[in-house]
């Protein structure tokens, strides 16, 4: 970390930074675990070990800033507040859960979060960041849009198109790059010339700062320094985020294409251990008050897990609600 742990946030901050993080990561165990029960249907993308670039990113943001997330969203949806319950009830396919069946682990959203979606395509938030950085900017509320992507997202077009827009229109953007070295199955150095990410921005004549994607202060003060940019009518920045997954590019992935010892070298930076570690060491927060914080994640997400599993199941019945379309005939659906 590149400051004393307490120095920009107090204490309780801290140890509810630590919460969220834990929250993160046990969801997703849970859910790789509920998976395999029989209870999620479909594909799971963990972003397990990637929880301090989402809770650090959305620490820096306010009530009327917006993000856009990638298919590995459910970390960004919880660091920006969302209810783990109605979570898992979208995964279970629950009428209950946030849009009633129909996202799925993709394409959950929360507009009153100011979550503008996960999406199942690589780089395809980042053009919907664009636009909506256009509307914060027509807003003149000082309102920002923070796009995360990967690394692959980076070789797409459109990531050159929109940061490209966004720097000349100077629109309020910050555009968080998850470094976590694969792209799917491929090696970062397999895909780029380049090792950081960063130093793309200077392309689009912006700043490109590179994190800790480990460290959630580290994180939280790089993007606090891109929003403060952007709120001041600065511009865009760009932050790469260097972290990595412990899980494979979805549930079931062997991770065959990993060398031998590479994964244990990043569990030593794990961030749900290394920062209540600092909490402890730094600033006196004691086991009894971290087993506390793990005592109520445990319990939020048992009771999580039991509003979906209590859900209603989405039947074809509901399948052409909120469906605006008018050539479909129901009837042969069933």
């Amino acid at each position: 970390m590149t400051r004393a742990v307490g120095e920009r946030l107090d204490t309780p901050t801290l140890v509810g930074l630590y919460e969220r993080m834990l929250l993160i990561r046990r969801f997703e165990e849970r859910a790789s675990e509920y998976r395999l029960a029989g209870h999620i249907p479909g594909f799971l993308h963990p972003c397990i070990g990637q929880e301090a670039s989402a809770v650090g990113a959305c620490a820096a943001l306010g009530p009327d800033d917006v993000i856009l997330s990638t298919h590995r969203g459910h970390g960004h949806m919880l660091a920006r507040g969302a209810d783990p319950g109605r979570m898992y009830a979208e995964l279970y396919a629950r009428v209950e859960g946030y849009n009633r069946s129909k996202g799925g682990s993709l394409h959950m959203i929360d507009t009153e979060l100011g979550f503008l979606g996960a999406n199942g395509i690589v780089g395809g938030g980042i053009p919907i960041a664009g636009g909506a950085a256009l509307q914060q900017k027509r807003r003149g509320r000082g309102g920002v849009a923070v796009s995360f992507f990967g690394d692959g997202a980076v070789n797409q077009g459109a990531f050159h198109e929109v940061l490209n827009l966004c720097a000349l229109w100077s629109l309020p953007a910050v555009f968080v790059c998850e470094n976590n070295l694969y792209g799917e199955f491929t090696p970062q150095a397999d895909q780029s010339p380049i090792p950081d990410v960063a130093d793309r921005a200077a392309a689009y004549a912006m700043p490109g700062t590179i994190a800790d994607g480990n460290d959630v202060l580290d994180v939280y003060e790089k993007v606090a320094e891109a929003v403060a940019r952007a709120r001041a009518g600065d511009g865009p920045s760009l932050v790469e985020c260097k972290t990595y997954r412990h899980r494979g590019h979805y549930e079931g992935d062997m991770c065959s294409y990993r060398p031998e010892g590479e994964l244990e070298q990043w569990l030593e930076t794990d961030p749900t251990i290394t920062f209540p570690a600092r909490l402890a060491q730094e600033l006196g927060v004691d086991e009894t008050e971290l087993g506390e914080v793990r005592a109520r994640v445990e319990r939020r997400l048992d009771e999580a897990a039991a509003f979906a599993a209590a859900g209603t199941v989405a039947g074809v019945e509901q399948t052409l609600e909120h469906v605006y379309a008018d050539s479909i005939d129901s009837k042969a659906l069933r």
